[in-house]
C-alpha cells in the first residue's frame, strides 16, 4: 500500500513586479520627497 503525500503548502502566487520593478519601486519610495525629518537641534 503506498501513501499519498499531501502538502498543506499553498502554491505560490506569480509575482505582479518584476525584480527589477520591485527595487525601482523601493527606490522611489526611501528617495521620495515631501517628509521633513525630525531633527531638534538646541541652541
Amino acid at each position: 500500500m503506498s501513501k499519498n503525500q499531501r502538502s498543506n503548502k499553498e502554491t505560490k502566487k506569480p509575482s505582479t513586479l518584476t525584480g527589477k520593478e520591485r527595487k525601482a519601486a523601493k527606490r522611489e519610495k526611501k528617495n521620495a520627497g515631501g517628509h521633513v525629518p525630525f531633527i531638534v537641534k538646541d541652541g
